[in-house]
Formats: structure tokens, C-alpha cells, sequence
């Protein structure tokens, strides 16, 4: 299982690579891990596809014009058991690739329910589990650049080298700590189509401090942020490289009805205004804002109350993380808490393994 030269589409390498698919679709499992691009981008560049069987360990180069659709029907099917360690950017890299990749089976989700940090690297799991000490050297290696070094590639095969000891050593732990249908509820999420990519629709809940904005503010910002996200994609820029979040903020706090208005926030480049300047006053128009607009909100004082119920919430938690040998922060998050205690119960610590872990005793002390 030593590292070698990555497949490409040379004729050399196409053997390799049908191989390599036909054990992939017969194994048990597969390890699975990406590096890629997103500096420049809306959409991840996919560099290297790293892949571990039973057997073997192998880079595979897309940027080399390998034949990736060999390896679609294996990545799809119900085994094997795609293991990755913080799956869900990787799933987001290979959508556009291969659909939905799963079942998978996450090795850092894992390990967060055995009681290990929630969001504990995986060269801090393989020491622990494995007891191997990994080479982090090449963290922030541009995996675009060719030809890749052989340190490199080792780099890179050691990601996915140790993966199936991890999922055997987390599995025996969750098994004797009886949490393995809480490791199954907790992976379900991760290839839901939805978390993989963005509805432009929905764009707006990124972006922080919306809750205070009046009704039509709040349509506003929600149309802007849906036209900077389908701008973003059409073009495959970073959604900052079309629109800064402060840009978005000021259009929508000021209102700009013609170009003169729009020119006078310094926020906006110039050029952004000369290029899109036209299509941010259809949205403002379409998005129906009256003449007369509430004055803006000021600085929103804590409440005291909620933040002493949310204070409250939390020791909770943290006892009940305690008892079962948790991080808090796998029971529930601050978000949550003040979601609970704004009177919301929609929230993920009410339902499933973590309502009776928590949630019953977080409505309790409401």
C-alpha cells in the first residue's frame, strides 16, 4: 500500500485504473478523501481523488484526465461504506462529479460521540487510535501545481491509508459505549442533497444580523443575496468577489433607488457599480421597496432575561455533556440554546438520541 504515481488518462494507467474500480465496487468498504482548489471559485476545483481498498492505496488525477466515471457506480451504491474523515466539503467537491456519495461512514463524527473533541483533526486521530504520528507538511500544498512530489503523494495516500483502522477502533468503542445508532442517526444528514449545495433562495441565511431588519429590508436582502448567489455560480467566482457582505449590507441599509444613490456608497467599488450597478437597481425595484421606509435599527441591547435563560441552558448542557463524557458542544450548541429559549422547538437537541440526552432536562429547567 505504498504511495506510487497518480492514474491519469494514459494508456499506461488505464489497466489501474478499471482495476481499481472493480475492487472498489467489491470491497466491504472504501477510504475516501479530496484535496482540491476554492480560492478563486464558487465551485471547489477537485486536484486529487485518494482512494484505499483492502489492498491498495491510490491517487487518482482528474486534473490528468482520468476516466472518473469508472469509479461512479461504486461511489453510489450502498457498499461499499465510504469512509472520510469531516466528510461534508469533500461530498460538496464530488457532487458535481458523482451525485450523492454514500452511505458514508464519518470518522470525525465519530469520534466526537466517543467523547474526543468535536471537531478533533484526523492526524490527532490516527496518533491516538492508530498511533502513528502523520506528516502535516504539506498542509497547504497547491495541489493544482504538476507534477506532484512523492512526498507529496505519500502526503496524500497517508489521508486514507489509516481511515478503516479508525472506523474499527471507533465502531468497538461506540458498540461498548451503546451509541452506534446514535453514530447512524448523526451520519444521515451528511448526503442530504441539500447540504451539499446552496439554493440561492435560501442565501440569505448566511449572512448575520438579518433578524432585526424590517419586512421589506428583509425581502431585500433575501432577493440580493439570491442574485449574488446565481451570479456567483453562473460566473464560478466566490460570492465575495462579486458581492462583499458589507456591499450587501449598505444596499440594503441605505437603498439605493438610481445610480447616483448607488455611487454614493463607499462600500461598492467603482467597478462593481460600472458592471452591476444596472442589476442591482432591478433588484431593489423588484423587490418592491416602498418610498417610505422605518428608520434603521439601532444597536440591539442584550436581553437580559434571554441571555440568563440561554446561561441557564447551557449549564445544562454542560452537566449533561459532563455525565455522559461528551464536549458540550455534540449536545447542543449556543445557536440551539437560544433558539430554545426564544420559545423555538424545531431544534435538532429535541429530536432523536439527543432529546433524551439533553433535551428533556433543557425543558425542564424552562
Amino acid at each position: 500500500m505504498n504511495a506510487i504515481e497518480p492514474i491519469t488518462h494514459s494508456p499506461q494507467h488505464a489497466t489501474r485504473l478499471r482495476e481499481l474500480a472493480a475492487e472498489m465496487a467489491a470491497s466491504p468498504y472504501v477510504g475516501l478523501d479530496t484535496e482540491f482548489l476554492r480560492e478563486r471559485t464558487y465551485r471547489a476545483q477537485l486536484c486529487l481523488l485518494q482512494i484505499s481498498t483492502p489492498t491498495r492505496c491510490e491517487c487518482v488525477d482528474p486534473l490528468g484526465d482520468a476516466d472518473l466515471a469508472l469509479m461512479r457506480p461504486a461511489l453510489s451504491a450502498a457498499t461499499p461504506i465510504k469512509i472520510m474523515h469531516a466528510a461534508r466539503q469533500d461530498l460538496e467537491v464530488l457532487w458535481p462529479l458523482f451525485g450523492a456519495v454514500g452511505p458514508v461512514f464519518d470518522t470525525q463524527v465519530a469520534a466526537g460521540l466517543t467523547g474526543l473533541p468535536a471537531q478533533v483533526g484526523y492526524g490527532e486521530l490516527v496518533r491516538r487510535l492508530v498511533g502513528v504520528e502523520l506528516d502535516k507538511s504539506h498542509t497547504r500544498t497547491d495541489w493544482s501545481r504538476r507534477p506532484l512530489s512523492a512526498a507529496q503523494l505519500t502526503y496524500a495516500v497517508d489521508d486514507v491509508r489509516y481511515l478503516a483502522p479508525l472506523r474499527d477502533a471507533l465502531l468497538e468503542q461506540l458498540d461498548k459505549l451503546g451509541r452506534l445508532a446514535w453514530l447512524e442517526e448523526e451520519l444521515l444528514p451528511l448526503i442530504a442533497a441539500d447540504n451539499l449545495f446552496v439554493d440561492p433562495a435560501k442565501a440569505w441565511e448566511r449572512l448575520k444580523g438579518t433578524t432585526e431588519l424590517d419586512e421589506d429590508r428583509q425581502r431585500l436582502t433575501r432577493e440580493l443575496a439570491a442574485w449574488r448567489e446565481r451570479r456567483a455560480s453562473d460566473r464560478n467566482r466566490p460570492r465575495s468577489w462579486i458581492l462583499e457582505d458589507a456591499g450587501l449590507r449598505a444596499i440594503v441599509m441605505r437603498v439605493p433607488r438610481d445610480l447616483q444613490a448607488l455611487q454614493g456608497l463607499t462600500e461598492l467599488e467603482p467597478g462593481f457599480i460600472a458592471n452591476s450597478g444596472t442589476d442591482i437597481l432591478r433588484v431593489v425595484q423588484e423587490a418592491g421597496m416602498p418610498q417610505s421606509l422605518p428608520p434603521l435599527p439601532g444597536r440591539a441591547r442584550p436581553d437580559p432575561v434571554l441571555t440568563e435563560c440561554v446561561k441557564k441552558l447551557g449549564l445544562v448542557a454542560k452537566d449533561a455533556a459532563l455525565a455522559l463524557g461528551l464536549s458540550p458542544e455534540i449536545l447542543a450548541t449556543r445557536r440551539e440554546l437560544e433558539q430554545l429559549a426564544r420559545g423555538e422547538r424545531e431544534v435538532s437537541l429535541l429530536s432523536g438520541w439527543r432529546r433524551a440526552a439533553v433535551g428533556e432536562a433543557l425543558l425542564a429547567a424552562l
